[in-house]
Formats: structure tokens, sequence, C-alpha cells
């Protein structure tokens, strides 16, 4: 099979990438590299430096199916520059679905995100629940959302948007490079590399066991195993949603206290004001997707997840 794989140099996009590649999938990565890293293209994949605007120009009937990843995901900046949110997220969406309909490919799984449930009611947080975004980058992020079913109801397309929770961890090579970093693993390691003096709480009086906001990490690999598993549970005329987390959470005082076991390094902590619209406990119920994909995750672990991501940092910091 053959996959066209939009913003493939990025974090999640590479990974996906090179789970595909090893399933002995043709992949050609397209994406314009304002975020992603030449160097995070797969070994074996096609690489074409382009906007997803453009996408007709490379998109034709050889390819089964669309994975993709190509949008802007910083929050804060996307409460300061909406506008950038809606060109490249829903406006290049836009273009890109316009692109499949014209070289008859049907089948797309989307890179969606749990910041589209905003507040949430309950926890663990059901794909049912109110989507109620409390920034541009989530909206956008559900406006597509809304798209692509409008999409599969009106022309057969074949969907399923995963909702992720936070992604952290590496795989091989492909690992998180973002810049500005604003992901707690990666930050907090970077205090362990001795690039930041401490890693900064924000609040330690929310209503958890220890004051800090608890979160749901997802290995980036088990990640990418649900991206397979979507290909093959599309089904024309349909959109499916579904959430992906391991349906534990972990507060920021544990992430910092495993992270310290993990490198050996002390990481000094301060902490500050809560930011505004973090809610205190962000985790996903995942059942859809154990249901309907047959997705299990098998690296729930923390200290694993982030011991792969110490590794990817390290490796990367030695190339520098």
């Amino acid at each position: 099979m053959k996959y066209l794989v939009t913003g493939g140099a990025g974090y999640v996009g590479s990974v996906v990438a090179q789970h595909l590649l090893e399933a002995g999938h043709e992949v050609t990565v397209l994406d314009n590299l304002s975020t992603g890293f030449r160097a995070g293209v797969p070994a074996g994949a096609a690489f074409v430096e382009g906007d997803i605007r453009d996408a007709a120009k490379w998109l034709d009937p050889s390819y089964d199916g669309v994975l993709h990843f190509a949008a802007f995901s910083q929050v804060g900046e996307s409460v300061v520059k909406p506008e950038k949110y809606w060109e490249n997220n829903v406006g290049g969406t836009m273009a890109l679905l316009a692109a499949m309909r014209e070289a008859g490919v049907n089948r797309l799984v989307f890179s969606s995100t749990a910041a589209t449930y905003g507040e949430p009611e309950e926890v663990p947080i059901p794909e049912s629940a109110p989507t109620r975004p409390t920034n541009p980058y989530g909206a956008s992020k559900l406006a597509v959302d809304h798209m692509i079913t409008s999409e599969a109801h009106a022309h057969g397309l074949a969907a399923v948007s995963l909702r992720y929770f936070n992604v952290a961890g590496a795989y091989g090579p492909y690992g998180e490079r973002h810049d500005p970093e604003s992901h707690l693993i990666p930050l907090v390691l970077q205090v362990a590399q001795g690039r930041r003096e401490a890693i900064s709480v924000y609040g330690d009086d929310y209503p958890t066991p220890d004051g800090t906001c608890v979160r749901d990490y997802i290995h980036v690999a088990d990640l990418a195993d649900a991206h397979l598993l979507a290909l093959g549970a599309a089904r024309s005329g349909e959109h499916l949603i579904c959430n992906l987390g391991n349906g534990n959470g972990f507060s920021v005082r544990e992430v910092v206290e495993t992270a310290r076991e993990v490198t050996g390094h002390p990481i000094p902590e301060v902490t500050a004001p809560r930011r505004a619209g973090d809610p205190a406990v962000l985790v996903a119920s995942a059942q859809t997707a154990r249901a309907t994909l047959g997705w299990n995750p098998s690296r729930a672990d923390l200290a694993g997840i982030i011991a792969d991501a110490w590794e990817f940092a390290r490796d990367t910091q030695r190339e520098h």
C-alpha cells in the first residue's frame, strides 16, 4: 500500500511514517519544514518539501490513503496568532481534502487532539463528552473534525480522527525536537542535561493528590500503532473518532520525580502560578479505540516512556 504522510518530518508524523515502512508500505512524506526537521524523515520514505495547500501537485490515484499531521500545535501561540491556526490547520486541510477528492483517494487518518474537549465534565473523558475547546488550536482541530464528518457523509470519505492526550517518549532516532519546547517531559530532561536551571511547576494547589496537574501520557510508538490500525478500520462514508490515552494519569510532580530516578540527576523545580485554562485532570477513556481498532497500548510505564525520551535527548545533544 502507498500512503502520503503530511507533516511527516515532525514528531508524531515521523514515527508513524517509520511504522508504515516497517509494515512494508510505500511512504511519501510531505512537509514544508516550518516546524518539522529534515532529519526526522525516515530513511526509505520519499520526501517532498511543500505545503499541504499544494497537495494536489503530488497526490494521485496511486495513493491508498493519507495520514494528516501537518498542523501548528502550540496552544499559547494560537491565542496570540489565531489567524495562523485557522489558515493552516483549517484552510490547509480544506485544500488537502479537495486534492484527495480530485485524485480519488478516499482514506484519511487525522491527527486530532484532546484539546477539542476543553475543561472536562467527567474523567476519564469519553468521545461523547461536550467539545468546548478553550483556545484557537483546539477550536481549529475541532473544526477539521466537523469538516471531515461532512466530507465522509457527502463524498464517501473513509476517515478516522485520533484525539491524542499527552504524547511522549521516542522511537529509535525519532523523538521530540520542538523549538520552542513546551511539553513537560522534554523540558524536565533539558534540566537534567543542564540546558535549563530548573523546571517550572505551574500551580501546586489543584484538587489532586499532590496539588499538581494530572495528565495521561501515551508512548509515541503506541500512538503510531493506532494509526496503522485506523487505516484498516476506516469505512467509506463514516467518520470514526477515537481517544488515544492510557486511561490513567500522572501528576507533574510524579513526572519530575520519575525523571530524577531515570536520569540520576537532581532536577531542581520551582513553583510558579497556575496557567490560565489548565484543567486539574485530563485522562482519556480509550475504550472506543480498544473496541473498534483492536488497539492495546503496551508501553504505559512512565519510567519506560521517560527512559526512551532521555536516550533520544542525549543522542540529539551529542549530535550537536
